[in-house]
C-alpha cells in the first residue's frame, strides 16, 4: 500500500512538471486584415460539368483560392488564407459555384462572399456572377478560370461598394479579433448540388 501512494505521488509530481511546459497559448494579436476560408468540401469533392459529348469534372477549392487571393490581395493588400491557429480583424467565405449550359455554350459563375468580425458577427454578404461564353470540349481550364476571375472582380467590387463594410476594414485594428477557429460556427448549407 505504502508503495502505490509513492508511485501516485511521483505520477502526479511528473503530470504537474509536464503541465508546467505546455504550450502556452495562441498569440490572440491580428495577423492580417482579411482571412479567407473555403469550405473543405470545394477542395474534396469535384464538380461534373455536362456537355451531350464530353463531361469535365474539376475542383472548385485550388482554382477559386488562387485566383480570389489574387484579387482580395490588390484590394486589401493583406490577406492570408485561414489557418486555425490564425486571426484577423475579419473572415470572409467564400462559396463558389459554376454551371455550364451547353445549349448555349455559357459558364455560370457565382461567388458568395461573407464577410464576419468577432465571433461570428455577420457584417455583409456580396455575390459575384459572371456569364462567359465558351465551349466545354474546348480547354474546359481557360474559360473555367475566365469564368471565376470574373465573379470574383464582381464580388470584389461590391465588397468595396458596401460601405459598412467598408467603414469597419479601415478602422483601426481593435483587440476584439477574429479568430479562423470560428468557421465552425458557419451555418452550412444543407443542399448544395446545381442551385441554379
Amino acid at each position: 500500500m505504502k508503495m502505490n501512494v509513492i508511485k501516485l505521488v511521483a505520477l502526479l509530481a511528473i503530470g504537474a512538471s509536464v503541465n508546467a511546459y505546455a504550450a502556452e497559448p495562441a498569440d490572440t494579436k491580428v495577423t492580417s486584415k482579411l482571412l479567407m476560408y473555403i469550405q473543405p468540401v470545394d477542395y474534396n469533392n469535384p464538380i461534373k460539368l455536362w456537355s451531350p459529348y464530353q463531361d469535365y469534372w474539376f475542383y472548385q477549392g485550388p482554382l477559386v483560392e488562387k485566383i480570389a487571393m489574387s484579387k482580395l490581395t490588390a484590394a486589401y493588400h493583406d490577406v492570408n488564407v485561414c489557418d486555425a491557429n490564425q486571426s484577423g480583424k475579419a473572415v470572409l467565405w467564400l462559396q463558389p459555384e459554376l454551371f455550364y449550359n451547353p445549349q448555349v455554350q455559357l459558364f455560370y459563375a457565382e461567388v458568395k462572399a461573407s464577410a464576419y468580425k468577432g465571433v461570428g458577427e455577420h457584417l455583409a454578404t456580396v455575390v459575384g456572377r459572371s456569364q462567359v461564353r465558351g465551349i466545354l470540349n474546348i480547354k474546359p481550364e481557360f474559360w473555367i478560370e475566365k469564368a471565376y476571375k470574373l465573379a470574383v472582380d464582381d464580388a470584389v467590387a461590391k465588397m468595396q461598394a458596401d460601405k459598412t463594410l467598408q467603414a469597419y476594414m479601415n478602422e483601426p485594428v481593435q483587440v476584439s479579433n477574429t479568430p479562423c477557429s470560428m468557421v465552425t460556427l458557419f451555418p452550412t448549407p444543407k443542399v448544395r448540388v446545381m442551385s441554379f
